[in-house]
């Protein structure tokens, strides 16, 4: 299987805390085991599925949705997901993240005020939240943590 057999494109149907309302996000993932419905998120989650990068996950073929639909999560990768808004407009949003990717976590934008930031399972996220609670309380981001693992729950 080439490169980019490998890849595939999961649809993922829930309700967004983000958005207040059903949404459906499709994410990219690596084919673990296409037969036993196995893949691996490629991506970091934008508005708050039950998964977080490097999650393995089933996922089948829907007639009703016409592609490879998100069924559950096999097994956790330990990775937490957070999502950022920011609130002072005056605040460059590649800057914000800039700070967090310093500290090893990568984010995907999505516009000039939102992204989502992945927490990789071996960072210490007591260094982290600090930083985000800091930034929140003088206002210039709010942030939620959609997909918090184990590793940094406190």
């Amino acid at each position: 299987m080439s490169q980019e057999e490998n890849f595939i494109k999961i649809l993922f149907r829930y309700y967004s805390n983000v958005l207040e309302k059903e949404t459906v996000e499709t994410m990219w993932a690596n084919t673990i085991n296409k037969e036993k419905g196995l893949y691996k998120i490629d991506n970091i989650p934008f508005y708050g599925p039950p998964v977080a990068s490097d999650d393995i996950v089933f996922a089948e073929f829907d007639e009703e949705e016409k592609m490879l639909t998100y069924r559950k999560t096999v097994e956790q990768s330990g990775n937490s997901i957070i999502q950022v808004i920011l609130l002072d407009k005056t605040k460059d949003i590649n800057a914000i993240r800039k700070i967090f990717e310093d500290l090893g976590c990568q984010s995907e934008r999505l516009n000039d005020i939102y992204f989502s930031m992945e927490i990789p399972f071996d960072k210490d996220y007591r260094k982290i939240k600090p930083i985000l609670q800091e930034l929140e309380m003088k206002e210039i981001i709010e942030f939620a943590e959609p997909c918090l693992s184990k590793n940094h729950r406190q």
